[in-house]
């Protein structure tokens, strides 16, 4: 399957900006990003569907911005006006097959990231 690497994690105050990335092994028609805060479920955070079409999970709209290149297999998530509530491990991840399942069910997702650390202090 497809290997995701993300990078691009760090420490902030609250108020403050970080991006990050995604890169692909090989072309995937959705590559969204999930995260996990302390004792939390997994949840979606964004996702593009072939580079044409981008989801946002409405606590992000208007801070996040989620762009891809689809040539380097790679997507970037632009994070402004972070909060501590933002505070989690972001995995990057991509569904086994491009059709059959909803972008924020993370049961869709098969093939996952390592993750990165994403700490928002007050």
């Amino acid at each position: 399957g497809v290997r995701l690497e993300e990078s691009g994690g760090g420490s902030v105050q609250a108020g403050g900006s970080l991006r990050l990335s995604c890169k692909a092994s090989t072309y995937v028609h959705w590559m969204s990003w999930f995260r996990q805060g302390p004792g939390a479920e997994r949840e979606a955070v964004a996702a593009s569907a072939g580079g044409r079409s981008t989801y946002y999970n409405d606590s992000v709209k208007g801070r996040f911005t989620l762009t891809r290149d689809v040539g380097r297999n790679t997507v970037y998530l632009q994070m402004n006006d972070l909060t501590p509530d933002d505070t989690g491990m972001y995995f990057c991840a991509a569904p086994a097959a491009p059709y059959g399942g909803e972008w924020n069910d993370v049961s869709w997702y098969t093939q996952w990231g390592q993750g990165t650390q994403v700490t928002v202090s007050s």
